[in-house]
């Protein structure tokens, strides 16, 4: 067993992301993010073949949606269930402190 902390925050420079994947098993991936003033460049999108839960643990930050809604801000406690294929990336992150988010993977709902 191991043991992590979800707060804890390591030494970044502005702009730089850290991601440690903290379980994968079939059909489910759970990261961790730290972000230091971090943003996606603004030609990049994602477009994920997956859905992802994503929860901001500390500080903050604001998703950029190509088809609306146009800009989410998360504060910390707040997470959203983003759907495959929904094209985002991430406008913004806490200017001052670094922003942890806890992003769940999982295979997509089938719409029937």
């Amino acid at each position: 067993m191991n043991k992590t902390h979800l707060l804890s925050v390591e030494r970044l420079c502005s702009g730089q992301e850290r991601i440690e994947e903290l379980l994968r098993r079939p059909g489910l991936r759970v990261e961790r993010i730290v972000s230091m003033q971090a943003a996606s460049s603004p030609d990049f999108w994602y477009d994920q073949d997956w859905d992802e839960w994503v929860a901001v643990l500390a500080g903050c930050g604001t998703l950029l949606f190509a088809d609306g809604p146009e800009r989410v801000a998360l504060q910390a406690g707040e997470a959203m269930l983003i759907a495959a294929h929904c094209r985002h990336r991430v406008e913004s992150t806490d200017p001052d402190n670094a922003t942890i988010w806890l992003a769940i993977h999982f295979p997509p709902t089938e719409d029937k």
